[in-house]
């Protein structure tokens, strides 16, 4: 059984958000109260329901986490610039 099949746990919209989230480098982990923990290295853990209550659900959880992810390389590159400058 795969990682991201045990996670789901049956619901089936779950799983590409999890494979997405395990490509990009993220850990999953689901929490005390069933809820789907994404974390990474140097950034804020993302919490998100693990029964999507409309079908954007999984959407707007893979937009934070890329938002996420975006705003971490923005910080690092102008803090790269500002020691260059």
């Amino acid at each position: 059984m795969t990682i991201a099949r045990s996670l789901q746990r049956g619901n089936k919209r779950l799983k590409p958000l999890i494979d997405f989230a395990l490509k990009e480098g993220w850990e999953v982990a689901r929490t005390a109260g069933g809820h789907l923990k994404f974390t990474k290295p140097g950034l804020p853990p993302i919490y998100t329901g693990s029964t999507p209550g409309d079908r954007r659900a999984g959407l707007n959880a893979r937009a934070r986490l890329r938002r996420t992810d975006r705003a971490t390389n923005l910080k690092a590159t102008t803090r790269e610039a500002d020691a260059d400058g």
